[in-house]
């Protein structure tokens, strides 16, 4: 589809169709991100859809996908790319042996990791950049560098272009604050958690066969559990992991029981469970 053809409207259909239920910042900040070709960069708390909207992206509009996955300590190597030192070696040895010259900085001894594996692909692609508040500041100019600048030099190899229509995808959970360039180069996005109406559209459209009386029940309580003082908030996986849980338990309407019996699936420690239970569950 070219850009010409889209419209936020239609955007928000596209992404539907994909079960992925947006609301109208999301679809004009992708609809901007396609008109200007600028990053998206996507703040929220952990368990709101930032991934799934690039893994979305990518199929709606039937593009590869990439995928950097930030950590603490991730290096250069481990985006780019590594040389094959033990290949390298094992030739070195067959070329003594043969007494024969031979080159070993070449695209046969280097081992491409995602970024640069992104820039080679010639169909037009997705990366999505997971948690970069994760990786140094070091590591986050470099992949400015390179995404403003469209190619990656090697060391002893080669420059490599980028080749396809990228769309750029950043997520960040504020774990640190990212450089005042990151933010300038980038289309900014806050996904929070969602409002009930949205968040029982987001279950229907996962569990198509759930009841609405339960959906709209079990979405309530989880909005109600996200406004406790808790060490973990419940995702939106969560909600969706509650409800298919009463409906393969066959509880449905829940009793009270059934409800503290699964809780587990929105409680992440024995903490935060009792004070659900007391502030919640008792409270039906």
């Amino acid at each position: 589809m070219q850009i010409d053809d889209l419209s936020v409207k239609k955007i928000d259909k596209i992404l539907l169709n994909e079960n992925y239920v947006p609301d109208n910042e999301i679809s004009t900040t992708l609809y901007l991100s396609f008109l200007l070709g600028k990053p998206m960069l996507i703040e929220g708390p952990p368990g709101v859809g930032k991934t799934q909207l690039a893994k979305v992206i990518a199929s709606a509009f039937d593009r590869d996908f990439f995928r950097i996955q930030c950590y603490e300590g991730i290096t250069f190597e481990q985006i780019v790319g590594e040389w094959n030192y033990q290949k390298q070696l094992l030739y070195l040895e067959l070329a003594r042996e043969n007494k024969e010259d031979m080159t070993i900085f070449s695209n046969e001894f280097f081992i491409q990791r995602p970024l640069l594996t992104a820039f080679s692909n010639t169909k037009p692609s997705v990366l999505l950049i997971d948690e970069i508040d994760k990786a140094d500041e070091e590591l986050e100019s470099f992949l400015l560098q390179a995404l403003g600048e469209q190619e990656i030099t090697v060391n002893d190899l080669d420059t490599f272009e980028l080749k396809n229509d990228l769309i750029v995808v950043l997520t960040s959970n504020a774990q640190r604050t990212l450089l005042d360039e990151t933010k300038d180069r980038c289309l900014y996005l806050y996904i929070d958690y969602p409002e009930y109406e949205r968040e029982v559209s987001i279950v229907n459209k996962r569990v198509p066969l759930a009841e609405n009386n339960l959906v709209d029940d079990i979405v309530e309580k989880t909005q109600k559990i996200r406004k406790l003082d808790l060490s973990k908030k419940p995702s939106i996986r969560s909600t969706v992991d509650w409800v298919r849980s009463l409906i393969a338990l066959n509880e449905i309407p829940p009793t009270r029981e059934a409800l503290e019996n699964t809780l587990n699936v929105v409680a992440k420690n024995e903490e935060d469970k009792e004070r659900i239970i007391n502030e919640v569950l008792n409270k039906i």
